[in-house]
């Protein structure tokens, strides 16, 4: 009775010295990071955050030569291809129905700096439920904090199509190493 009284106690009350420093933030909790490295052009690298629901919700990473222009970011423009991709989102039930259904390479928006402009592509195969309309008055949000309030837009892909973009993404540490000279200055 004691020895199951002593594991339970140390099940539910760890060790403060096996406790991290600081807890993991929510993305880290919650979605498995993956990037798209030089995707399509090179330097236009950007971010996959796969939840275990299957939505994906992609941005820009902090590698991406859109964050090297002298002021950053400075407008987000979802009126790209066809059609204005700002008014869209899907609600309810019929959110497989109603979703566009968009290629790997279609492109989501257009972030604007100083001295250029960059597409932003999907990345990952699937149906487009919703892009993030803060954007728009607020694209400091993409220089502030692009992996959080500054995210694109959300993805939902096939799981047979997950599986084939997958193996073409890289896992963070990969793309640390992949781009480690970035990772040092930032």
């Amino acid at each position: 009775m004691q020895d199951d009284e002593e594991e339970l106690h140390k099940l539910l009350l760890p060790n403060v010295h096996d406790l991290p420093l600081t807890p993991p933030s929510a993305i880290d909790f919650n979605f498995v990071a993956y990037f798209a490295p030089d995707f399509l052009k090179p330097g236009h690298d950007q971010y996959v955050y796969r939840h275990a629901n299957g939505l994906c919700v992609i941005g820009l990473a902090p590698t991406h030569v859109a964050f090297k222009d002298e002021g950053g970011i400075t407008a987000v423009d979802f009126n790209v291809g066809k059609s204005d991709r700002s008014g869209f989102k899907v609600t309810g039930k019929r959110k497989k129905q109603n979703a566009q259904h968009f290629e790997s390479n279609t492109a989501v928006c257009k972030v604007c700096t100083n001295n250029d402009s960059y597409i932003v592509r999907c990345c990952v195969k699937g149906s487009l439920l919703e892009v993030n309309n803060r954007l728009i008055k607020q694209p400091g949000l993409l220089n502030s904090s692009a992996d959080r309030e500054g995210y694109i837009a959300i993805i939902m892909p096939k799981p047979a199509d997950w599986l084939k973009i997958k193996s073409s993404l890289l896992g963070l540490e990969d793309y640390k190493r992949k781009r480690e000279e970035c990772f040092g200055s930032s």
